[in-house]
């Protein structure tokens, strides 16, 4: 053949190559999937974009496909997108598009999981607060406000997320429609359907389509036009569970959406471990059977800021900040042993990319550093709350100030003179989550959710007292998700019912944008402090910004800020996690001076230091 027409050959190859039609899905004669019509089985892991800093999805990213996957599969959460209804932002941390273009820089496709709830131990499930404001709304249910909120979400989100499809050239193979709905009280059909139908209007007829539900989930989860898909750990029957999500994919593909590597850490509970060889086992029984399988969690990140959200298994139970979840990639994205007998496994039924597995990413070590008391957070309020405060004759709820998350104050005066103790007490059960309380601005204690206890307390007539209420995270799964914050009952003060109260919405992330420069105009010259207060410093890398983890020795509870970013909560009396990751891209240089701030809720140590370390402290529970 001439070399002209070699080359006009190739290049009809090439363009036959291009315009052949992009498809995922089902052959029924074989129980198989099929990519581009050819047999494919995924074998994928979960990632959330929203616990990893931008900068280093990449290498998460790349971490993940040199481990033998082919997919990853990703929740968007709505309340880290839409802050306040018509207000979206996608930049930074939360430019989803810049994750599926670093997906597909890695050839994975994926798995996405839109909601408009997703659980992922994420505040509120991932459902914005403010729908709360509306405090008849009836979450994840037909319900004309939720489904309007939920209609407003999809036509900004969608046709972002429409030409990264699959069959349009991107890498989405599919998308689940709401979150294993078959748990949740309401089994509305309506509204599942309202959901599909939406679905197929803004993504188009060819888009696959699916849902997830535990072995219970079925009957109230799936629906007719949607795969159905199940999710279950290692120590699950496999055979009695694949066999129930057979009864509704008769001939389809056996697909695990959640096979669970790991699990998350309480506050106050046991740190999380998981047995490898159990979930290897798990693991390769699955894939012998051909089944499509999704790790949850393949890395796990971290619950930065106020996004940890809370189970509620007869009490409250509040999430860690670190998601590590025992995941085969740790919290700083370090290769596991785990990970190493899960690439094994896989080995055995698709070849691993070739090269080498990049290596730990290196970590430094340096301390102490020592912060100074800044001063109580009460000296802050007019800063803290530059807005006149919101009078009202009985306490109010986060959501009816609209208060999404953090703090919030309230404030009024005793009622008369207390020369015997007297209980200060919240009737039902109505304290969401903590109450710092202080008298004249000096600490009396705290109630707590789910304690029926009570503080006593005496005082003059007209001292002004003080509750700081902290939101600890939204219930994310369970009966109902309508986990309203605050005081949610009235304060009563031995038989007394408290009126007349101010109410301070706190913006403390506001404060810490500032650089802190709030903090260098105050002269306190406090030595100690009594309740919540704020201890700042500054410091200097001892070389390049690498990873590393924040080590709080006698800190009680608090939040922690690095150069204006909210690293989370920290809660070292109560445990089990003793440090808070700082990933490197959140640290500056070597010559420039980087900023702590951290807010202390209840006791700071007589030595107000803090360390750096090179590896995780955890499983250390002390109450």
């Amino acid at each position: 053949m001439a070399p002209g027409s070699q080359l006009c050959l190739l290049f009809l190859l090439q363009f036959l190559q291009e315009a052949a039609p992009r498809s995922f899905e089902v052959d029924r004669q074989r129980g198989i999937f099929l990519l581009d019509g050819v047999p494919f089985r995924y074998v994928s892991g979960s990632i959330h974009y929203s616990r990893v800093p931008s900068p280093l999805w990449s290498d998460r990213l790349h971490k993940m496909r040199m481990s033998g996957l082919n997919a990853v599969q990703v929740y968007v959460p709505w309340n880290y997108h839409e802050p306040q209804p018509g207000v979206y932002n996608f930049q930074g941390n939360r430019d989803l598009v810049a994750f599926l273009k670093a997906a597909a820089n890695e050839d994975l496709l994926v798995i996405l999981r839109p909601g408009p709830y997703i659980c992922a131990e994420w505040e509120m499930g991932g459902l914005p607060a403010w729908l709360l404001q509306n405090p008849e709304i009836v979450l994840r249910t037909s319900d004309p406000d939720f489904l309007a909120a939920v209609d407003s979400w999809f036509h900004v989100l969608m046709p972002m997320v429409q030409p990264w499809l699959y069959h349009n050239g991107g890498n989405i193979i599919s998308v689940q429609v709401e979150n294993e709905y078959g748990s949740y009280f309401a089994c509305d059909f309506r509204y599942m359907r309202h959901l599909a139908g939406l679905f197929r209007a803004l993504l188009g007829d060819q888009i696959f389509l699916f849902t997830t539900d535990g072995p219970r989930g079925f009957s109230c989860g799936t629906l007719q036009g949607l795969y159905s898909t199940v999710d279950f750990g290692p120590d699950d029957n496999m055979t009695e569970i694949f066999a129930m999500q057979q009864k509704y994919e008769p001939n389809g593909p056996l697909v695990n959406s959640e096979y669970y590597t790991g699990w998350l850490d309480y506050w106050g509970g046991n740190h999380s471990k998981w047995d490898t060889k159990t979930l290897a086992n798990g693991l390769q029984n699955m894939l012998e059977l051909g089944a499509n399988v999704n790790m949850y969690m393949f890395h796990g990140g971290t619950n930065f800021g106020y996004w940890s959200g809370a189970d509620f298994k007869k009490i409250y139970q509040p999430v860690t900040t670190s998601y590590d979840y025992d995941a085969p990639l740790s919290e700083a994205g370090d290769p596991t042993p785990k990970l190493l007998v899960i690439q094994s496994v896989i080995s055995k039924f698709q070849e691993l990319p070739l090269g080498p597995f990049p290596l730990p990413s290196p970590k430094m070590k340096f301390g102490p550093v020592t912060l100074k008391l800044a001063g109580d957070l009460l000296n802050f309020l007019n800063v803290l709350c530059p807005d006149e405060p919101i009078q009202s004759h009985l306490p109010l709820t986060f959501e009816a100030v609209k208060q999404d998350y953090g703090f919030l104050l309230y404030r009024t005066q005793l009622p008369q003179n207390l020369t015997k103790p007297t209980p200060l007490w919240v009737k039902n059960n109505g304290v969401r989550d903590r109450a710092y309380v202080m008298l004249d601005g000096v600490s009396q204690g705290i109630l707590e959710r789910d304690k029926d206890e009570a503080l006593f307390m005496t005082g003059q007539a007209g001292s002004t007292l003080d509750v700081l209420l902290e939101n600890m995270g939204r219930i994310s799964f369970g009966y109902n998700i309508s986990d309203f914050k605050g005081l949610i009952q009235p304060l009563v003060l031995g038989d007394v019912v408290l009126t007349d109260w101010l109410l301070f919405p706190l913006n403390i992330d506001a404060l810490m944008d500032s650089k802190n420069r709030v903090f260098e105009t105050q002269e306190l010259n406090l030595k100690s402090s009594s309740g919540p207060a704020f201890y700042s410093a500054t410091f200097q890398l001892p070389g390049p910004p690498w990873d590393t983890f924040l080590y709080l020795p006698g800190w009680t509870k608090g939040q922690v800020w690095i150069n204006g970013f909210n690293l989370g909560r920290y809660w070292t009396r109560r445990g089990p996690q003793q440090s808070l990751y700082v990933p490197g891209p959140l640290l500056l240089p070597t010559g420039t001076p980087n900023i702590i701030t951290l807010l202390e809720l209840e006791h700071a140590p007589p030595r107000t230091q803090i360390q750096f370390l090179d590896r995780p402290l955890f499983n250390a529970t002390l109450h």
